[in-house]
């Protein structure tokens, strides 16, 4: 009997039509596709491992720089000085990681417990400070709670002006804002004196753009019209306390400063009272600034009244003031040769008000200019060493009033 089957295996039966031959293009493509997608597989994998790398050490980084412990802190008296800044709004947490950033505390976690129920550390004021790098947390609180290691610190007083002015009588010479300026950035670092000099801060002034500076749009037109004189930024660093960093730049530190006297007088309705006035703000300024120099607070509102009087019928205002102003110099009367220069300031011979202000006017001489009292006065004068003014419309009046201050010796200069 014989088997049904051959002894040979028997070929499979294909299904379906038959398979057509890939082409070498084909499979040259096939191969190029293979070889692109093992590569991927291996690009990703490897950044996985970088990825798997990188957040290990971070991670660690972060869990010592938070959690590393006494163990951890620095020991003895450091190695440099440097300058940190404490923002406002700052919490212990934040002021330890700026530290632990500038290399000055070894962990966070040392200062936050060295700082801990630190009454001086809580109350701690924005500014910039001087400590030292690798220091023991427990000296960086120390460090930062003495008010010797507070720098940057400016305060500028209300009627300064940008430059040195000298008094005519006394020779006495009073800082100006650049010179204040200058005064705040100095720092000792390792011994070494450090300064922004009064100079390269006038020179900025000058040269920058004024958008550079952060000169607001309501005064740009009146800045650009003054070219590259530094004079041109009178008024608008406002009086008050500011912060400065000591290792700015130039540019950067009056930037600072101007922008951020352009949102306060903004803040306290400069614009919003220009608009009323049918003025400008910078105007606005300008008018406050001769108010500061012409007359004392409790006649403010009345001097106002006289600058507008006198600009309503187009008289010149003729203030000695800012005959004085680009001279740098303080003298209560003017000779009749001053006088007579023509500058961007003279108002004797320059009608309406000064190209700029004449000063960094107070909050309450910018009350005045956007609140003058009423009245009719085109004149006044100090009779006294009192500081009492009289105002008057009449100028024969107001001649006989001169003639008081000549007699009390208010109007003498010593010229």
């Amino acid at each position: 009997m014989t088997d049904d089957w051959s002894s040979e295996r028997a070929e499979p039966v294909a299904v379906g039509p038959p398979r057509r031959a890939m082409t070498r293009r084909e499979r040259a493509r096939q191969a190029r596709y293979e070889r692109r997608r093992r590569t991927a597989a291996i690009i990703a994998l490897a950044m996985l491992v970088v990825v798997a790398v990188v957040a290990v050490f971070l991670g660690s980084k972060l869990w010592h720089s938070f959690f590393g412990g006494a163990g951890n802190d620095y020991a003895g008296d450091g190695v440099n000085d440097v300058v940190i800044q404490v923002h406002d709004g700052d919490s212990t947490t934040a002021i330890a990681q700026t530290l632990h950033e500038a290399n000055v505390v070894a962990t966070i976690k040392s200062f936050v417990d060295a700082a801990d129920g630190n009454g001086a550390i809580s109350a701690i004021q924005p500014g910039y400070y001087k400590v030292r790098t690798e220091i023991p947390a427990a000296d960086a609180v120390q460090r930062l709670t003495d008010p010797d290691n507070r720098v940057g610190k400016l305060v500028i007083p209300e009627g300064r002006q940008l430059d040195d002015v000298a008094d005519v009588k006394t020779h006495a010479v009073t800082d100006g804002i650049f010179t204040l300026i200058s005064n705040a950035t100095c720092v000792d670092l390792d011994g070494e004196r450090h300064c922004v000099s009064s100079d390269a801060l006038r020179d900025v002034a000058g040269a920058a753009p004024a958008a550079d500076l952060g000169v607001p749009g309501w005064a740009a037109e009146a800045v650009g019209a003054l070219g590259s004189d530094h004079r041109r930024l009178e008024g608008l660093i406002a009086p008050g306390s500011w912060n400065v960093d000591p290792s700015a730049e130039p540019q950067a530190i009056l930037a600072t400063l101007i922008s951020g006297s352009a949102a306060l007088y903004e803040n306290n309705g400069l614009l919003d009272t220009a608009t009323a006035a049918n003025m400008s703000p910078y105007q606005i300024l300008t008018v406050a600034s001769l108010v500061q120099r012409e007359a004392t607070p409790e006649d403010f509102s009345k001097v106002a009244r006289v600058i507008y009087n006198r600009l309503a019928e187009r008289r010149t205002l003729e203030f000695d003031s800012t005959v004085n102003y680009p001279l740098d110099r303080i003298e209560v009367a003017t000779t009749d040769v001053d006088r007579g220069q023509h500058t961007p300031w003279n108002t004797y011979v320059r009608p309406g008000l000064p190209a700029t202000p004449i000063c960094s006017p107070s909050e309450a001489a910018l009350v005045a200019a956007e609140n003058p009292e009423p009245g009719d006065w085109l004149y006044f004068v100090t009779v006294d060493m009192q500081g009492t003014t009289l105002f008057t419309r009449e100028y024969e009046q107001h001649l006989a009033n001169i003639e008081v201050a000549r007699r009390n010796g208010v109007l003498d200069s010593a010229r």
